[in-house]
């Protein structure tokens, strides 16, 4: 185990590791944050910087020499920077799981192997793949870019053949997934910590609503059917065990109006979705990051109130500062502002919870706060 006095060292400097390394500070851990961006939410906190890219020898030397262990807070990090880390100290999640994760071909095409439900998806490398694609899943459906697509972007509707080679053109022919559109009843989402041995816990299933294609709102505990809730947590669970994954994950699923279960997204690191459990459970998504990491005891996931998460996008600060007095003045309402200097539109400046009796008088209070703000 890694007790409390180590440094650990993450990768990226965003509003996640920003929230991972406060954490890490309550429980009396020193953290170094690698991010080129010298101004990094999460550089500004932790007790070292090394504003670099990820790639750069030097900082991950540095890291290396200075970390007892290594974690990460997006998918798009090189997964060869994580396998020349791991050669040295432990870096989780691995380099293995992250590599299927940042690349919806190997996410997907891993699933379906290992016997997951998802929509049904074809593969497009070029253009003599788009006919067969179109064929396959048929419409409507969604292209998607293979990599570095995230909150809705480098994706495109699609309803005829016109469509997809003008959006396959838009997306500069990169490799992609055409996927069938699903009827949605609505989303939810998993988040789960699995350590060092394979053991493994659930929080409560996320019930999930978006805006353009960035998360608005989390509603925990879910409104859904108690049985469909296990399933979901059963499955998440599944998927981590067939990754072999060590740390904190979120699985992301469609529901259809049939009650059916489809998995949508993998995200291999904390979730914004699980910004809920700072406030609502006894211990938090990043505090079981660390857990995780250090080879602690996973821990509690209980949920000690119903709660809703509203994000905040930098959309709200277009005409003036917005009134924060409404969030104070709100009984069980909980503030969290990321530290970024600059907001723009669609840019996830913070968030806010609110918890209640139950979850209905939550969310209907935090969407009064959200109008006054």
């Amino acid at each position: 185990m890694i007790l409390p006095g180590a440094t650990l060292g993450m990768l990226g400097g965003g509003q996640l590791g920003r929230l991972f390394t406060l954490a890490a500070h309550d429980l009396g851990y020193r953290v170094v944050v690698l991010d080129p961006d010298p101004d990094s939410p999460a550089g500004r906190v932790a007790d070292e910087h090394l504003h670099a890219a990820y790639d750069d020898p030097w900082a991950l030397d540095r890291m290396v020499q200075g970390c007892a262990a290594i974690t990460t807070e997006f998918e798009n990090i090189p997964a060869e920077t994580l396998e020349r880390l791991g050669a040295s100290v432990p870096v989780f999640p691995s380099a293995a799981a992250v590599r299927t994760a940042q690349n919806r071909i190997r996410e997907k095409t891993f699933l379906r192997a290992s016997g997951f439900p998802t929509a049904p998806f074809a593969v497009i490398r070029d253009t003599q793949d788009l006919a067969g694609a179109m064929a396959e899943v048929g419409v409507p459906a969604i292209l998607k870019r293979a990599e570095f697509g995230y909150d809705g972007k480098g994706q495109a509707r699609i309803a005829t053949a016109g469509d997809l080679q003008a959006a396959f053109a838009r997306m500069g022919e990169v490799a992609c997934v055409l996927e069938r559109r699903v009827d949605l009843a609505l989303e939810v989402s998993v988040v789960l910590a699995r350590g060092i041995a394979g053991q493994a816990c659930c929080y409560p299933v996320a019930e999930n609503e978006h805006r353009n294609g960035i998360l608005d709102v989390s509603i925990v505990p879910a409104r859904i059917d108690p049985d469909l809730a296990v399933t979901a947590r059963d499955m998440a669970l599944g998927v981590a065990a067939a990754l072999e994954y060590q740390g904190v994950m979120a699985v992301e699923f469609f529901v259809t109006h049939d009650d059916e279960l489809l998995i949508n997204e993998i995200a291999p690191r904390p979730h914004n979705s699980g910004h809920y459990t700072v406030d609502a459970c006894a211990s938090s998504q990043f505090e079981q990051q660390l857990r995780a990491l250090c080879g602690l005891p996973l821990g509690d996931t209980r949920l000690l109130s119903p709660v809703a998460m509203v994000n905040l996008l930098g959309d709200l600060w277009a005409k003036r500062e917005p009134r924060w007095s409404s969030v104070f003045a709100a009984p069980g309402a909980r503030l969290h502002l990321y530290g970024k200097r600059e907001a723009r539109v669609g840019r996830k400046m913070g968030h806010y919870c609110v918890l209640g009796e139950n979850v209905d008088s939550a969310l209907a209070l935090a969407r009064e706060i959200y109008r006054a703000l």
